[in-house]
Order: structure tokens, then sequence, then C-alpha cells
């Protein structure tokens, strides 16, 4: 009897299973995350989390009337025209695709004294960002790419603040027992519709984008490849697992470093790539430079990683997990935009990030400066080498650490 099976379909079914039901490696999720900033670049503009974030948190603080006391705006941009918002926003569309299409989004309920954790978290992850002038996508990995001592201090800090948070929630365990019994998930209905949802969303989502593209409102049609990219990294991260939080954590808490690598490799590839963008003038470096070199990306890096191991997170992670269905990272997220927003207006009233323009045409705050290497070292090219020399020495660190977890604190 000849079998019924279709080698067709089941090749088929095997290529959807490589494709949606296997994570992707980390080290391809870097790649393509890299390849798509460095599209945003050549277009003229860069990524970012924290600013789409505080414009959350900056919209809150109106409506329960902290606005003033802030000196927050009373007429806002709309969540889903501003840049950084609305890639946000597609972000956690793009993941929520991705999980849905693998079968892997549902309702994730965490033990209640996660829930703590998350909004503490999330707040400590909005003062650091604040006096960093960006999270791990705004103030680490986008200076780091664009040739930023900033980006690197901060992520000394960083790894600082991996530490300290490691500790402090080592201790937590050892002497809190209130609210650790985990919940199940909660199922959710049409699960074995998933797949088609996902496709839905890819589908509205390219009818969407060319509706935009041929709208008479050119606002619309000049945040198509947002939409579009935004939407790409939130699938590319979910699908990859790809997460900053745990490439700085995971080297102190295991002593496993794959992620680390990965995002090694990232930079790799986006420091010399962004440095052939500036020297064409297709965009700006100090566009995205913020200026809190050093003061405040160390401090602000410290801060930051105490949070993120707290929340699970960073910005752009805790986007995508919100994307499968995480309450806590839900939780944390709305914490990270109120703290983020009421964080910048008291620094903002006592003037630590005004900007003041400097004789040599920097932007200047009483948290640091803007600094770009191939300008402090005369030549994009010395730039390039010491970014992938620090690179290297960091790669040699972290594969001691494997071999001999030296360095973990757990």
């Amino acid at each position: 009897m000849k079998s019924t099976n279709s080698p067709w379909r089941d090749g088929l079914r095997d290529d959807w299973r490589r494709l949606f039901g296997e994570a992707w490696d980390a080290h391809i999720g870097a790649i393509l995350l890299v390849l798509l900033i460095l599209l945003l670049m050549v277009k003229g503009t860069f990524w970012g989390v924290f600013g789409g974030l505080r414009l959350w948190g900056d919209w809150v603080n109106n409506a329960i009337g902290l606005g003033p006391l802030l000196n927050i705006k009373e007429k806002l941009e709309s969540p889903l025209t501003h840049r950084m918002s609305l890639m946000n926003i597609t972000l956690i569309v793009g993941a929520m695709a991705a999980a849905l299409l693998s079968r892997q989004f549902s309702i994730y309920r965490s033990p209640r004294l996660e829930y703590v954790w998350g909004a503490l978290g999330g707040i400590l992850m909005g003062v650091g960002a604040t006096l960093a002038g960006g999270c791990t996508t705004g103030g680490f990995f986008s200076p780091v790419i664009n040739s930023s001592p900033a980006g690197w201090v901060m992520g000394a800090g960083l790894m600082i603040g991996a530490v300290i948070g490691l500790k402090l929630l080592l201790w937590t365990l050892d002497h809190v027992s209130w609210g650790m019994a985990a919940p199940a998930a909660i199922n959710v209905p049409m699960q074995p519709a998933h797949p088609l949802i996902g496709a839905l969303l890819i589908l509205l989502l390219l009818g969407g984008t060319a509706a935009a593209a041929e709208a008479e409102d050119q606002r619309w049609a000049a945040k198509v490849s947002m939409i579009v990219i935004g939407f790409a990294m939130g699938f590319v991260m979910q699908r990859s697992r790809l997460c900053f939080s745990r490439a700085f954590r995971e080297p102190f808490m295991t002593g496993e470093g794959s992620m680390t690598k990965a995002i090694m490799l990232a930079l790799a590839i986006g420091i010399p790539a962004a440095s052939m963008i500036f020297q064409k003038k297709l965009a700006d470096p100090y566009d995205a430079i913020p200026a809190t070199f050093w003061i405040g990306s160390l401090t602000g890096g410290s801060i930051f990683g105490i949070g993120m191991v707290f929340a699970g997170g960073c910005a752009s992670g805790a986007l995508w997990r919100a994307g499968e269905g995480h309450l806590k990272l839900w939780l944390a997220l709305a914490f990270f935009a109120w703290s983020g927003s009421t964080c910048s207006g008291i620094l903002s009233h006592w003037n630590l990030l005004t900007r003041e323009s400097g004789d040599d045409n920097l932007d200047y705050t009483k948290l640091g400066s803007q600094a770009y290497l191939p300008d402090m070292l005369g030549s994009p090219e010395t730039a390039i080498a010491l970014g992938l020399g620090i690179l290297l020495l960091w790669y040699l660190w972290l594969r001691y650490n494997e071999s001999t977890e030296r360095f973990t604190v757990v």
C-alpha cells in the first residue's frame, strides 16, 4: 500500500518548522538586526527605543495631572506618528506575529514577587536611560556603532549594573519567600489558528504600508520604512531570542556567552559599515550621539544594568517579549515609560539635561558631552581599529570566563 504522505508537503512542513517552529541562531538574528539598523541610517535616521517610551510616559503624566509639574508640553505628538514610538509599536506587533506563527504566543503570568521586580526594574531602567541619553539601543548599541565612546562607557556601566543586580537578586531569593509560586499560563482562545492570525498580521502590515505610501498626508508616506523595519526588527528578535540584557547578564550569571558573541558580531559588522555611511554623508553621527560622555553614560548604564536584571529584559527585549504575551514585561514597560518621563522632567528642572553648544560646536550638558572618535583620534580608520580592538579584548575576556567561570557571581 502506497503512503498517502506527499514528499512535497512533508518538505513544506519541514521548512515551516525550521523557519517558524525552531529558534533562529542568535548570530543570524544579530546580523539581520544590524543590517536593518544600517538600512535606517542610509535613510538618514537612527534606531532608538527610549524616546518612544518616554513619549508614552509623557502622555500618562499629562493624563494624571503631573505634566505641568514636570514641564511636559500640553499638546504631545501622537504615539502613532512619533518616529521611535511608531517603531516600538511595530516591533511589538512584529514579535507578536512571529510568536503566533511559531505557536509561542500566550498570556504568560509570573509569580507575584516578579511583578514587583518588573516594576522596580522598569523604574530603574527609566532613570538609567535618562541619565545615559538612551537605553541599551540608544545609549550603548547605536553609539558604539556610530564610533562614540559614550556607548562603550555605558557598556561598562551595564556590566557593573548587571553584577550588582545579580547580587541583589540572589539576596532577595535567599531572604524573600513571599509570592514565589508560579501560576500557569492563561490559555488563549483559537490557539490552533494562531499561525493564520500571525499571517494575517503580516498581510495587514503590507496593506497598511501600501496605503501609507499612497497617502496624501506625506507624514505617513515618510513613515513607511520605519513601520516595515520596526516590524522586521520585532520578528527577527523574537525568532532569534536576541536580547541585550542577556548579553550582559549571562557571562556573570552562568558563564555562558553565546548571546554576547552575537552582539559582538553585530558590532563588528556595524562599526565599519556605519563609518562608510558617515563618510558618504548619508547620515550625521552627531544626530545619534548623546551628550552624556562620560558621567551620564557610566552612572546611567550602571543603574540601567541593575534595572534590566530585575525586569528580565532591556528596552527592546521587553518590547518583543511583551509581544509574546509576557505580563511582567508589559508592567516593566509601563513603569519604564512613566519613570523615563518623570525623571526627564525632574532632571530638566535641575538643568542637568539642558544642552549648550560649545566653541567646538559640540553639545554639552552637566552630565557630559558629545564625543565622536574619528574627530577625537583624527581619522575614521583609527576609530574603527580602536572599536574592533575593544571588541577583541571583550571577546578574549568572555572566552576566558566561559572556560573558567572566574567572573560568575551566582
